[in-house]
């Protein structure tokens, strides 16, 4: 018997089955979600049945179940057990009962027949069992690797054949890399638009896509026989899957196949069935899909009235999955009905966008072409229709001749949309299939041929858009005929165009970053280009993430770069992109640090005046998560404007990586404008140059108009889905809108709307997010990951205005004279709310069950408010009042949990759910910590207007298992905040007034004074205040004492520390001189004590004269803010201006309200000079505890202008002394940081001081002396010039001739 091993070893014989035997094995499957931790709960299915075997010829077998059984669990593993689907066994156990027919030669399942009965979810768990008989064996090896057919694809799998001498018989060994496929088997939704990014996966080394298969082979006399065959397939973040298939006994009895016809049903790979409608959050049993939609459309429309309704997102995900099951009549039949009821109208045009499906584009064309709905709500529908909708040949074609229909043509934002969404289609088609052929791009190539023939530049723009949303490699060849450099017919185009063409190269790019590079690179090293043509094709190239090789010859030619703005873009983005940490853009960060070694570090000192880049990033390996940012700035030498702003972010997600927004703005038209005007005149001076651009702004009329002033445009998900140009036009058609009668008519309208009353309800659902990947398992049942965001808001807002005269008929005839004797009221109540659910879901999804480990997350917000307004023009008073309202029970909710979930479409109400960490779990590993919950409750209830805010927090984890991110967020976490009335006194409401003019005065609460200190009341109140002052002061002295002296040995080394970082050569300081009449006045080191002190006794001797300028002067205005309480207790504050103009003197006072309460804050202000300002805030009892004084003055710090302030204080209180201190111990390392040197000097203790001198209108020079140190930094670069003169004047004018036409303009309208 060994030599028959033996020989079967070197020529293992293929299992076979004879034809007069049935072979009878017990089989076993398995597929379990969660994580492999006892005490977790998981989730999942088993199916066990015996498997008869028969052969019909003998390349022709049959295959049948009998006995089959499904199981559900969902519960703590281990304990607890599964549970028997009994009432889905039996609704599927005919099907599962039918035998099925299969091809079956040397090893190798070939095609699989089965009757029509068979549905495809049944068809693909026989195909699971046939997988387990698939055996590519070899005669001649025993180890050896190819690409196998299976459930899941093709592909690699390896062998190893083993003998086992003692046990008679022959294991075989099967692995198969489900990574590594020549044809992989997996479907897709929402991930069309993202880039899959095998640097990320390759990080993890834990993440694993394997299935291992043991097969126990027996000799017997037709050959030999499969004993026994285990499957375990392993993917990281994935459920369990085993499967089990026994031998029991060979029968005599054949299998008979049923009378019926069997039908070709494909081969062994697996079958997408009806898992693609099914979301996986909820297992929907659909009978009758209009009558089910028009009863979730009432649900919809009748609980969302006054707020949001917890359920709204779901039950939305509800009708957009009914509507993709619906057939076009059913939905149009549904529209007939709902069509006039604006409410349903809006639901529906909301959920109808999100289907996705070609059925939906077919039926917005029909009813748009139809007139039944408006421009607005066609482009609103499509926008959002042709990024969902699926892909295939004939919604291609669809979209085709809706965007060439001759009605759209008449409406170019509509045409616009239609087009670039059918760019978006293309690519989504060539995502899906590979193989697209270049000739569904034949249109747009002939549209762009025909407009470059007709030197149609807005036809250009938008065929290079469409292209660039395809980003199909076919259309390489037709966008470089517009690229400069390359095509001499480029040349005559606009500038804009040749932009355009090089943006259209960026998904090409991701496709094929080789075809790009070289092109990209030539033009950023030709001179003869346009600086920005050249720093766009930068953006490209690294984008299409070039060689070690190309950024080193880049960075080379840089070195000999005439143009600055060039040359900084190019430093900037290969510097930004040496600290990316993206797996992605590896690579390209190793190869940007070799680049920029090479080149010269004068770049790194250019100021924010030239164009730059900027790459931040962050990643998270373990969890395969990030972010990342970039920012483009082009400048332009001759203009103050950027020429172009582009910012886009990115992100990474589970090895796929999208560009998710990018905002781009232009200005290239009004560049262009201004550079041939008379303001691009180098010759001339900034002033003039500065004029002439003004006036070339106020001549728009005299703009060209074959070209936009400015551009802006939107992508998401790296496809373009809006532009607009801005030109002459456009301001020509506007301003008739704006300053025609419509603007008065809708005036006039809101006006009556207003003073009849305005009710109006209006609920916003929106699919925020689908994300699905759908992958066959080796049992045959789908397994799937998919993310799930639903977001539901809602505002009921009644508003009504009572308009004191009545206006007059005519508004436009109302003079000013009447406008001041209005007298308007109006009261306002909302009710904003939002409702958000988000699903993250991983299992098993199929029309008859679903078992899978969710992640489940609920906001909801609701924000009540009801105000009361009336403004009295003639008198001048205004007032707001905060009235009550009704306040849910909570105002915020937010929770977050992970469950263990299983349903069967025969028992969708028996549903279990198990959260996955149970609140009691038992662990047998005594090493692990209390999985006690965490639960708190904050609340703070707010002085005088009694109300009692509460945030109740409650969270339950995983961490004792494991100190990991993934078991922190796995469990149980909440967070409610409430709103309620505290105890006391009821308030009746809040209320804001102001009062201008002269009866300011009369409508303060309280009667405002302050304090003499020359009268003894005032003697007698600053002595008391003093002793209570030194007490305080004493106490701290005790408390600081303390820790004296560890806090000298912490100054001492964090000194020692700092002076090694630092500089300790003086600071070489020019004197600050203050202007005067003539210029300036005597240095700083000389007079500041004279010049500071004439400062404060000249605002001193304005303060003696008035110390309280409400004993001369009347308050210009006053402010009262109060609640108005059931006790009618004065609760508040006032404030109080005063404005004494011959001093040029501002004071501010506020004061309590409240009986018995002396706090107030004073601010005293004045102007002492055109160069100089000085204002002094106190506060305390009697503005008399802590005061803080400010002078602020212009003048120059050596020959160039410059401005100080000081800041000195009297008293402050302790805490902020407190947070001084322990922030000034931080000022050392912050200041080296940022480039400033430190010299320790003995400065004022209670003075800060702020000097800034600009040496150039593009540089600044900083100093500040604090108590201990001085800090100073000289050259810092300014990203714009600031227009000073050395004489402190400023440098920009404005021309007589625009004031006038400004004056004008305005007088005429």
């Amino acid at each position: 018997m060994r030599a028959v091993v033996l020989a079967l070893t070197v020529a293992l014989v293929v299992p076979e089955f004879a034809l007069d035997k049935t072979y009878v094995y017990k089989y076993e499957a398995l597929l379990l979600g969660g994580l492999p931790h006892e005490g977790l709960a998981r989730a999942g299915i088993k199916v066990s049945s015996k498997v008869l075997l028969s052969a019909v010829t003998e390349h022709t077998f049959l295959m049948k179940l009998m006995d089959p059984l499904l199981h559900e669990y969902a519960g703590i593993w281990p304990k607890d057990p599964f549970v028997p689907a009994t009432k889905l066994t039996s609704a599927l156990a005919a099907q599962l009962q039918i035998p099925i027919k299969f091809e079956y030669a040397n090893g190798v399942v070939g095609k699989v027949f089965a009757p029509a009965g068979v549905s495809p979810t049944v068809m693909n768990l026989h195909r699971g069992i046939l997988n387990i008989l698939q055996l590519n064996l070899k005669k001649t090896q025993n180890i050896y690797e190819l690409q196998e057919a299976g459930v899941q694809g093709v592909c690699r799998t390896h062998y190893v054949i083993n003998e086992d001498p003692k046990a008679n018989h022959i294991i075989v060994t099967k692995s198969k890399d489900l990574s590594h496929c020549q044809e992989k088997i997996i479907k897709d939704i929402g991930l069309a638009y993202t880039e899959k990014c095998a640097e990320c996966t390759e990080r993890v080394k834990s993440l694993i896509e394997t299935a291992t298969y043991n097969y126990i082979m027996k000799p017997a006399a037709a050959g030999v026989l499969i004993a026994e065959a285990t499957v375990e397939e392993v993917h990281q973040f994935s459920p369990l899957k085993t499967q089990t298939l026994a031998f029991v006994e060979i029968e005599k009895t054949p299998v008979v196949p049923i009378k019926a016809d069997y039908l070709a049903r494909g081969s062994l790979q697996y079958e997408f069935a009806t898992e693609i409608l099914q979301t996986p959050i909820e297992l929907m049993k659909i009978s009758d899909a209009p009558a089910q939609i028009i009863e979730i459309l009432k649900h919809l429309v009748a609980n969302n009235v006054a707020m949001v309704h917890d359920d709204a997102p779901l039950k939305f995900v509800q009708l957009i999955q009914l509507l993709r099951v619906a057939t076009l009549e059913n939905i149009e039949a549904i529209w007939a009905q709902f069509k006039d009821k604006p409410v349903y109208r809006r639901w529906l045009l909301d959920a109808l966008p999100a289907v996705g499906t070609p059925v939906i584009v077919k039926l917005f064309k029909e009813k748009f072409l139809a007139g039944e709905l408006t421009i607005p709500e066609f482009i609103q529908a499509l926008v959002v229709a042709l990024q969902m909708v699926t892909a295939d040949l004939e919604t291609i074609q669809l979209t085709a001749s809706l965007a060439l229909h001759e009605k759209i043509a008449t409406i170019p934002a509509l045409r616009e949309v239609i087009m670039l969404g059918y760019g978006s289609m293309i690519a989504k088609h060539c995502v899906a299939v590979p193989t697209c052929p270049a000739e569904l791009l034949g249109p747009i190539h002939e549209i762009a041929a025909e407009a470059i023939s007709k030197n149609d530049i807005p036809e250009i723009t938008l065929a290079l858009k469409v292209l660039g949303n395809a980003g199909h490699p076919a259309s390489l060849k037709p966008i470089m005929k517009l690229l400069p450099g390359l095509r001499t017919a480029a040349t005559s185009l606009p500038l804009r165009i040749q932009v355009d063409a090089i943006l259209a190269l960026r998904n090409i790019a991701k496709k094929e970053p080789k075809l790009v590079q070289p092109v990209a690179l030539q033009l950023v090293l030709d001179r003869a280009l346009h600086p920005e043509v050249r720093m766009v094709a930068c953006i490209v190239l690294f984008e299409a993430k070039p060689s070690v090789a190309l950024i080193s010859s880049l960075a080379g030619a840089l070195k000999l770069e005439t143009n600055m703005h060039v040359a900084s873009f190019a430093y900037s983005h290969i510097k930004s992109l040496t600290r990316i940490t993206a797996p992605d853009m590896a690579a390209v960060a190793g190869a940007a640090n070799v680049a920029i070694k090479l080149m010269s570090r004068k770049l790194d000192r250019l100021s924010f005046r030239f164009s730059r880049a900027l790459q931040l990033d962050f990643y998270y390996t373990p969890l395969m998560v990030g972010a990342a940012g970039s920012a483009y700035m082009i400048n332009d030498a001759a203009t103050i404007l950027p020429r172009a702003v582009v910012a886009k972010a990115r992100a990474y997600l589970a090895g796929a990586a999208a560009d998710v927004l990018e905002i781009g703005v232009r200005t290239e038209g009004l560049q262009e404008a201004l550079l041939q005007s008379p303001a691009a005149d180098e010759s001339v001076d900034r002033i003039t140059k500065i004029k002439r651009t003004l006036r070339a702004l106020a001549n728009w009329k005299a703009l060209p108009t074959n070209q936009p002033l400015a551009s802006a445009y939107i992508k998401l998900f790296g496809q373009e889905v809006a532009f607009v140009n801005v030109d002459k036009t456009v301001i020509e058609e506007a301003i008739p809108i704006v300053t025609g009668p419509k603007p008065r008519e809708l005036l006039k309208a809101a006006l009556k709307a207003l003073q009849e009353g305005i009710a109006l309800q209006y609920a916003k659902p929106l699919l925020m997010v689908e994300v699905r990947r759908i992958l066959p398992t080796a049992i045959g049942v789908p397994m799937e990951l998919s993310l799930y965001t639903a977001a539901v808001a809602f505002a009921s807002v009644n508003v009504q205005a009572t308009i004191t005269p009545p206006l007059p008929e005519e508004i436009e005839t109302m003079t000013l004279e009447q406008l001041k004797k209005t007298d308007v009221q109006l009261q306002a109540e909302a009710r904003p709310s939002v409702a958000l659910q988000t699903f993250a879901v991983m299992g098993v999804n199929t029309a008859l069950i679903q078992a899978a480990v969710m992640a489940r997350g609920k906001i909801r917000t609701i924000a009540p408010g009801k105000v009361a307004a009336r403004a009295d023009i003639l008198k001048g008073n205004h007032k707001v009042e905060a009235l009550p309202v009704e306040v849910p029970e909570h105002i915020a909710d937010v929770s977050f949990e992970t469950l263990a979930v299983v349903r069967n479409i025969e028992e969708p109400t028996a549903e279990r759910i198990v959260p996955l960490v149970p609140e009691l779990a038992i662990f047998k590993m005594a090493a692990l910590r209390s999985a006690t919950p965490f639960h708190k409750t904050l609340c703070l209830a707010v002085p005088y207007i009694e109300i009692k805010g509460c945030i109740e927090v409650h969270s339950h984890n995983a961490a004792f298992i494991r100190n990991d991110p993934l078991f922190y967020i796995i469990g149980q976490h909440s967070a409610r905040a409430s709103v309620a009335r505290a105890e006391g006194p009821a308030v009746e409401r809040l209320e804001l007034e102001v009062q201008v003019g002269p009866r300011a005065a009369e409508r303060l609460l309280k009667q405002i004074s302050l304090i003499d200190e020359e009268t003894p009341e005032g003697k007698a109140f600053l002595l008391k205040l003093r002793e209570i002052l030194e007490t305080e002061d004493k106490n701290v002295r005790v408390s600081s004492e303390s820790s004296s002296s560890s806090r000298i040995i912490s100054s001492s080394s964090s000194s020692s520390m700092s002076s090694s970082r630092m500089t300790e050569t003086a600071t070489v300081m020019e004197p600050f001189r203050k202007f005067h009449k003539d210029r300036y006045m005597a240095p700083h080191g000389a007079s500041k004590a004279v010049s500071s002190g004439s400062t404060a006794s000249s605002f001193e001797k304005i303060q003696k004269q008035a110390k309280f300028l409400g004993n001369a002067v009347p308050p210009v205005f006053a402010v009262i803010a109060r609640a108005v309480r059931v006790d009618h207790k004065l609760l508040g504050y006032q404030l109080a201006a005063y404005f004494d103009k011959p001093n040029a003197r501002v004071q501010l006072v506020v004061s309590s309200i409240a009986e018995n309460d002396n706090l107030k804050i004073c601010a005293d202000g004045a102007v002492l000079s055109k160069h100089k300002v000085t204002a002094r805030v106190a506060w305390g009892p009697e503005c008399q505890q802590y005061a803080v004084i400010a002078k602020a003055e212009a003048g120059v710090l050596g020959e160039f202008p410059a401005a100080r302030l000081e800041v000195e204080w009297e008293r402050l209180p302790i805490i902020v002394t407190t947070y001084a201190k322990k922030l000034s111990k931080h000022i050392p390392m912050a200041a080296f940081k940022a480039g400033f040197r430190l010299e320790r000097v003995s400065n004022a203790d209670k003075e800060i001081e702020l000097t800034a001198a600009l040496p150039s209108q593009r540089s600044l020079n900083v100093i500040a002396r604090i108590p201990e140190m001085t800090l100073s930094r000289m050259d810092i670069p300014l990203p714009i010039a600031v227009p000073i003169n050395p004489d402190g004047t400023l440098s920009i004018q404005i021309d007589e001739d625009i004031l006038s036409w400004i004056q004008k303009h305005i007088k005429e309208e």
